[in-house]
């Protein structure tokens, strides 16, 4: 799939036919998905050459489990209990070992299909994993420096030798035991519908993480509360060329800061004894 501003519905998400893979190791494909209707189908298009399609749904309200039943997926209704948990789960109902984990914002895109074919081809010897680079759109424009770009992550992987580890909920990575591999190509990513669904979901994010950090026995300083937004943002904008995806770089860069600046300062809260939600009628 070529990245462009343009999101195109699915025609044919059918996996290829088994004999044209000869004695390959057979691929599931698991995403987890919540009121994704506009999104799911080009998702499931983009896994068309995996020998099956895992959807773990959140009980959408919209048409998400509709359309990808219809498109030949699998489809499990599952209440959400975190993240990394919704995507263990998806990768414990797969039919096979091998497993390629998305989300519904996410399309493998057509180089990255190339390198998984051909480790495919090659039997995934000698790896337990592979990595590779997420390519995120933002309001328009892919985003190719700063903190946003290469952004690589484990989806490909071995469930035998790992998974999705650890108690994190939020921010959470698979890991396995064994060699891992970087793919050329870029996963393509549509994070954002707005600018307001951003923002939502940074700030819940902030909450989420703060909560996980006050757990494990972390804590903030006013150090931290002044240096670290900084911080955040000029090593992205600066130091890592962020100011070279021109304006869409600069408030990339801003809104990270900030969800740094959220997330401490929710910490600091905690930590003093004071409440960062409502209470509970």
């Amino acid at each position: 799939m070529t990245p462009t501003g343009t999101r195109t519905a699915a025609i044919n998400a059918s996996p290829a036919p088994a004999d044209a893979r000869h004695d390959a190791p057979a691929l599931s494909a698991c995403i987890i998905a919540f009121n994704e209707a506009d999104r799911i189908a080009d998702c499931i298009a983009s896994l068309a050459f995996c020998d099956e399609i895992v959807v773990v749904d959140s009980h959408s309200s919209d048409a998400t489990a509709r359309i990808a039943a219809d498109l030949g997926a699998r489809v499990i209704q599952r209440p959400f209990d975190g993240f990394r948990s919704q995507k263990q789960f998806a990768i414990e109902q797969a039919a096979h070992d091998w497993v390629l984990c998305l989300d519904a914002d996410e399309r493998v895109g057509d180089a990255l299909r190339t390198s998984i074919e051909a480790e495919r081809a090659r039997g995934f010897e000698g790896a337990a994993g592979y990595r590779f680079a997420r390519l995120s759109e933002y309001f328009g424009k892919f985003l190719r420096h700063g903190n946003a770009y290469p952004d690589r992550v484990l989806r490909l992987f071995d469930r035998r030798r790992g998974g999705w580890r650890g108690k994190r909920e939020v921010h959470e990575a698979a890991s396995v035991d064994g060699a891992v591999r970087t793919l050329a190509g870029d996963l393509i990513h549509y994070p954002y519908r707005s600018l307001q669904a951003q923002l939502q979901k940074t700030q819940r994010y902030a909450r989420m993480m703060a909560e996980h950090d006050f757990a494990r026995g972390k804590r903030a300083t006013l150090g931290k509360l002044v240096l670290s937004p900084a911080w955040r943002f000029w090593r992205g904008y600066l130091f890592r060329g962020g100011f070279l995806d021109g304006w869409h770089g600069l408030v990339y860069a801003y809104v990270r800061a900030n969800y740094v600046r959220q997330k401490t300062i929710m910490l600091w809260l905690l930590q003093n004894g004071r409440p960062i939600t409502d209470p509970s009628p």
